[in-house]
């Protein structure tokens, strides 16, 4: 059994002639540790079935499966703590808390975790320790996404949840947060499920996963990732 299982997943929204199918039946499998990229124009049904995953959204139809636990079969409270012990969340907008400093914000993801990862050393990881001290107006776009990262990695997440974590930020910027998502599936495990519809990002993947009109239109394993350094768009 895969450490993802994703079964005939269905989902739409509104109701009779207004009625939208956003995901047709989707079957997926993601191994423990792969960095799993999902790509397809907007409107593809990547994001709704990253937010299915991550148990923000529910099915129509079909199960998400993390670990042998089906996310259905969770109550409320189960699932919040599930959500909790098990998942990070990074959004293209970085939602952090303006009145705390970097390291502050950071330091809310460990409190919600048993087993965080040690605060000063991923301020390091991320680039961030000589700023720890300043507030989030004080820093650039691409230093406030690496505290959003940092916020959701300090929990020590099975899986890494990112919808176009790179959306918001500029080519260079770009390049150095997807460096960073790339080092930190290497150095801590974690698995990255990462929506994005830039195409070149498929190089830096264990698996590709092209969505088109709420089906995967191929799913396939890369022999070798690409380092972020390499790829050019």
């Amino acid at each position: 059994m895969s450490f993802v299982e994703i079964k005939n997943v269905k989902k739409h929204y509104g109701e009779g002639e207004a009625m939208t199918a956003v995901l047709t039946g989707v079957d997926l499998s993601i191994e423990k540790g792969e960095l799993c990229v999902l790509l397809g124009p907007s409107g593809s049904g990547k994001s709704t079935l990253l937010n299915i995953i991550g148990g923000i959204d529910d099915a129509d139809e079909g199960y998400v499966m993390i670990n042998g636990e089906k996310t259905a079969d969770m109550n409320e409270k189960r699932l919040t703590q599930y959500r909790r012990n098990h998942l990070g969340y990074v959004f293209q907008m970085y939602n952090l808390i303006p009145n705390l400093t970097v390291r502050e914000n950071v330091e809310v993801g460990a409190y919600l975790s048993k087993k965080p990862l040690e605060v000063d050393e991923l301020l390091k990881t991320l680039g961030l320790y000589e700023h720890r001290n300043k507030l989030p107006n004080q820093l650039s776009g691409g230093q406030q996404q690496r505290t959003a990262i940092g916020r959701a990695v300090i929990k020590n997440p099975d899986i890494l949840l990112c919808d176009e974590p790179t959306g918001a930020l500029d080519y260079n910027t770009s390049k150095e947060i997807l460096a960073l998502l790339e080092r930190i599936n290497r150095e801590y495990g974690n698995t990255i499920i990462m929506v994005t519809h830039n195409d070149a990002l498929k190089n830096m993947a264990d698996r590709v996963v092209k969505l088109r009109d709420g089906r995967i239109s191929r799913n396939y394993l890369n022999e070798k990732r690409m380092p972020v350094s390499e790829i050019e768009w």
